[in-house]
């Protein structure tokens, strides 16, 4: 990120010590300028890690907020499970913290579950919504049943980041799961992924809330069928070759709302705001002066 143009901070919310980025005026005139707060992924993800390059990018209109989730890079790691609750919870007491009464969310994969939940739980306090490649819209994982067996194995989940981390040809390997765009798997990206994995106890926020949420049925969180209460503007962002949330889910979200406005990334996969930068910022933007 430009260091001149971003600003590190924390807040402490219920407990926890949260670690978090902003960017942005906070004056648009005589006017407070609009707020968005962007929310990372899982895995292991992190503010900076999703959103270097989009949050300097939205800071020209807007007051820009991005925090790690507990547990993720520099933030306190919750006591107990992981979940959407949890961050839903996190996101009041952010927002309240830092005396925002309503902003607009950009969630990414598990950023977008919890988007989502927060946007159903408190819709005044959403201006705007923008899910990316959103947990919350699949009814399954792919390969659900596999999924839930390696999930319930933590010993296998530890082997699986060791064993990519232990070289850097396997974190560039590992990435094409979710980047699908030649040329989307930068030298930069590979050194700021093989730096995340670095760090004690990668993953295991990410792997509680994945043995909360896979069910040996089903997914415990699904919000498509409640995605018609949404009054506010809704855009969703989803790869065209997203293997891990298939753009059917996004579909449906669709067909449930139309007032949705679905944008679809050709040739990108899962983690669309690193597969493809420029054109990812560009709908953002538009979508959030429109």
């Amino acid at each position: 990120m430009d260091r001149e143009a971003v600003v590190e901070l924390w807040q402490e919310v219920e407990g926890l010590r949260l670690h978090g980025w902003q960017a942005g005026p906070t004056k648009a005139g005589p006017k407070p300028a609009p707020v968005v707060f962007l929310l990372h992924g899982g895995g292991v993800d992190s503010a900076e890690l999703s959103w270097c390059d989009t949050l300097p990018a939205l800071a020209a209109s807007h007051r820009v907020y991005a925090f790690d989730w507990p547990g993720y890079d520099q933030s306190q790691a919750a006591p107990g499970v992981s979940s959407l609750d949890l961050y839903s919870r996190l996101l009041v007491g952010l927002m309240d913290g830092l005396g925002v009464v309503q902003a607009s969310l950009v969630g990414i994969s598990m950023g977008g579950g919890a988007a989502l939940l927060f946007a159903l739980t408190h819709p005044k306090r959403v201006e705007r919504l923008v899910l990316v490649g959103s947990y919350g819209l699949q009814r399954k994982a792919p390969w659900h049943f596999l999924s839930y067996c390696f999930v319930k194995w933590p010993a296998l989940t530890r082997w699986s980041y060791a064993w990519a981390r232990k070289r850097r040809s396997r974190t560039a390997w590992s990435l094409q799961t979710i980047l699908k765009r030649p040329g989307s798997i930068t030298e930069r990206l590979v050194d700021q992924v093989s730096a995340a994995m670095r760090q004690p106890d990668v993953g295991l926020a990410f792997q509680s809330w994945q043995r909360h949420e896979l069910q040996k049925s089903g997914l415990r969180t699904v919000l498509v069928d409640r995605v018609g209460e949404l009054q506010m503007p809704v855009m969703i962002v989803h790869g065209g070759a997203d293997s891990l949330v298939p753009l059917a889910a996004a579909r449906e979200a669709k067909a449930i709302n139309p007032a949705i406005r679905l944008e679809i990334m050709d040739g990108c996969g899962h983690w669309t705001q690193r597969d493809w930068p420029d054109e990812f910022n560009r709908l953002v933007r538009d979508f959030l002066g429109s």
